[in-house]
Order: C-alpha cells, then structure tokens, then sequence
C-alpha cells in the first residue's frame, strides 16, 4: 500500500457496495444493501496507518422489496428515524484484518473484518483511486436488532446471523 498518496481519501459511493446477507425461514438468504454512503480513509506516510470511518444511512436500505425495506427502517430493526446512521470507525488495521468499532442503532461493538487491498489506479479522467474490500459476520441480537416471527414448522424467520460485504473505492486528495 506504499503506492497510496498521503492524506484523506474521499469515499467514492458510486463505486462503493455495502450489502448484508442474512437467512431467511432457514431456506433461502434475503440479501440487501445501503445505497447512501459516506466515508473516508486516512493515509499516512508510506501507505501506513490507514484508518477508515463510514457512515451508512439506514433510511437508504434498499433489499428490492419495498414491504421489507419499510420494516428495516421501522422501529423493529433499524429505526432510521431515530438512529439515521449506521458507523464504522476503525481502530487498527492488523495483517489482512480491520479492526474497529461498528454503532447500529444505540449500540457500538468491536468487530473484526477480513480485509483486502485491491490495488489501486489512474483512471482515464486523471483520478488516482484505491479499492479495498471487506467482510464479517455478526450477530443482529447483539446490536439490539431481535425482532423475529416464529415458523409454524419450527425456527424462526430471520436468522441472527448476518454477512457483511464491503466494496469500497476512495479518491485521492488533490493538490491544494
């Protein structure tokens, strides 16, 4: 990551995907993702010290299901009227791991995402840009997130489980 421009990156959230994965009645996955995002990277000297803060607006969950997504915003899971954002401010970056602190709704946890470099890149307009991926699983219950409906057959309709994906690309900074 010696290739990266010291300074702060802008989140470029045209080119950013933030979606989760979670099991549905234990037989399929509802997938879905937050299309209002906003974010930046700190860089230090040599590519060192990285640091990234997101913000994802929970009112922007977006599963292609308009029922659905509704329910997300209400008060059973996301309750974006009271709690507009979704953060993530990481902490350390150790190896292939990031490490940080992830707020949904009124509730902050440390979790650990494997994370990956993906290089970065001029594009044909002249903006110098870095990719960086990410992922982990957690645990909806413990960010207050335990509305369910119990299944006739036995189980419940929406797992605790959920994957998290993250796709980022950022910008440099521009010379002043």
């Amino acid at each position: 990551m010696n290739d990266l421009t010291p300074g702060t990156w802008t989140l470029d959230a045209s080119h950013t995907s933030a979606s989760f994965t979670v099991r549905h009645a234990g037989i399929s996955k509802a997938r879905g993702q937050f299309t209002d995002v906003d974010g930046v990277l700190e860089v230090g000297e040599g590519g060192q010290n990285l640091s990234f803060r997101t913000s994802l607006k929970t009112a922007s969950v977006n599963t292609s299901n308009t029922d659905r997504d509704n329910h997300l915003r209400s008060g059973d899971f996301f309750d974006a009227e009271t709690f507009p954002e979704i953060t993530f401010v990481s902490t350390e970056v150790k190896g292939d791991k990031l490490v940080g602190d992830l707020t949904i709704r009124d509730t902050t946890k440390q979790v650990e995402l494997d994370f990956a470099y993906e290089g970065s890149a001029t594009d044909p307009f002249g903006i110098y840009r870095a990719g960086f991926t990410g992922e982990t699983k957690i645990s909806r219950k413990d960010f207050g997130l335990t509305w369910n409906a119990a299944l006739e057959a036995g189980g419940v309709l929406v797992a605790d489980d959920v994957k998290i994906s993250i796709e980022a690309e950022f910008t440099a900074p521009t010379a002043a």
